[in-house]
């Protein structure tokens, strides 16, 4: 056995024989760390043998799938959780991701299945209080506090389990590697083995995974690219909506979005999340205006909030939260030139109602609306709804599936309805307004 080490990006898994300050892969810096690697002699390797190909029959698949009871889930999922598929579930520390889980499991073990939690990072004790709180009593869950990889495996293909969650891939180590545990070798072995087990068994694997400070999935990125399903559980730990959102999917869509709102009975589904997101609106509230995002084949109606002020510094300040920056200093570049209003000397902040990130270019007339009226001092109508995306020019574009939007918006009693010129014929009972640039509202 030889050994010999190098140094791994801890992002992207790039390998280089000496230190770096920056990844030539990813071109990310400070991310190179010192790993050992053991290496077998080549002298060693016996013959592999042929195997045996198979065609490919499309006619005669089956798909078997876990439906659970929470609709949410199933929706991010693309239709429940498929046999023998390796999910990654992340999320930033306290946000709920150990109680989701925990919740997955007794749905699970309530359809007769027997299921088995693995914790490297709670004890016994916390796990069954959390589940005393979540009213959780099912003699099908089972609970195994290992952290050692070899230990874990072996305990998997005796106790033979339906269901399997692993709380957290971070913390689990290998006798066969001589990193420790967190490194890049040992996660992207814990993924592989695990990977295994899930394809030749056919049982489902959860993993639980840590985020960095900014947000995104600690550890290599081949860890998101080994796993069949990345899902992210966002949301503001100070606030009660929480967000499940797919990044990747093998097997349904990653543009759907589940919607849960934290208790002290866990996480409930939000069955009316546009009911939610904008109670409690102020009536004609001077800064404020509601917009429709699209998120999958859902329509959300959201709050965006604006406030403008006299910047006590020389330069004003551009704040968004919830929504892109970026985008925020071209639509206020927007209404500077083409709506003649003056915010050189203002500082503009933004507020998503609820929680949520904007990414559909079809709430920028909202926020365009918002800014203006902050600083026109001039309330909207509160049973007015904008859709549109904002050019560079002025010109208000369309959106795709306007109808459904404009439905949505209907269905929560709005009466007016502002929307970018366009060839589809809208049918609504409430009033349809479109407008072709921004100097039209």
């Amino acid at each position: 056995m030889k050994i010999r080490t190098a140094y791994i990006c801890n992002n992207c898994g790039y390998q280089s024989p000496k230190w770096a300050g920056k990844c030539p892969e990813c071109e990310t810096w400070n991310v190179f760390e010192e790993t050992v690697i053991e290496k077998k002699n080549p002298n060693g390797i016996k013959e592999a043998k042929a195997g045996t190909p198979t065609s490919l029959d499309i006619n005669n698949l089956s798909e078997q799938r876990i439906a659970l009871e929470m609709d949410e889930i199933n929706r991010v999922l693309g239709g429940g959780i498929l046999a023998g598929s390796l999910i990654l579930l992340t999320g930033e520390p306290g946000i709920g991701k150990s109680t989701l889980t925990l919740q997955i499991c007794d749905q699970i073990a309530n359809g007769g299945k027997k299921v088995l939690y693995v914790s490297g990072e709670e004890s016994q004790n916390q796990i069954a209080t959390r589940a005393k709180r979540l009213n959780i009593n099912s003699e099908n869950i089972s609970f195994f506090g290992e952290t050692n990889l070899e230990t874990i495996i072996a305990t998997l293909n005796e106790f033979n389990p339906e269901f399997i969650i692993i709380d957290s891939v971070q913390v689990l180590n290998s006798a066969d590697l001589s990193s420790v545990a967190g490194s890049v070798p040992q996660i992207r072995y814990s993924a592989e083995k695990f990977m295994e087990h899930a394809k030749t068994t056919g049982v489902p694997v959860v993993l639980i995974g840590h985020v960095t400070k900014d947000g995104t999935l600690a550890g290599p990125r081949v860890l998101e690219h080994l796993v069949d399903t990345v899902l992210y559980l966002e949301g503001d730990r100070y606030q009660n909506f929480r967000i499940l959102r797919s990044q990747k999917n093998r097997f349904g869509s990653t543009n759907e979005i589940g919607i849960f709102e934290m208790n002290d009975k866990g996480l409930e589904e939000v069955k009316n999340p546009s009911a939610h997101f904008i109670e409690g609106r102020k009536e004609n509230a001077i800064g404020s205006a509601i917009c429709v995002t699209l998120e999958g084949t859902r329509s959300l109606l959201v709050e965006v909030q604006a406030l403008t002020n006299i910047t006590p510094f020389g330069y004003p300040k551009r704040s968004a939260n919830g929504y892109d920056v970026n985008r925020l200093q071209m639509l206020i570049s927007v209404l500077q030139k083409y709506a003649r209003i003056n915010l050189a000397n203002q500082d503009v902040f933004v507020n998503v109602a609820g929680g949520i990130r904007l990414k559909d270019p079809s709430c920028d007339l909202g926020i365009l609306v918002s800014i203006a009226s902050s600083f026109l001092q001039k309330s909207m109508d509160a049973h007015s709804v904008f859709i549109g995306e904002i050019g560079l020019s002025g010109e208000i574009r369309s959106v795709n599936q306007i109808q459904k939007r404009v439905k949505e918006a209907e269905k929560l009693g709005f009466k007016k309805i502002f929307i970018p010129t366009s060839k589809e014929k809208i049918s609504s009972t409430a009033e349809v307004i479109e407008m072709k640039d921004i100097m039209e509202i």
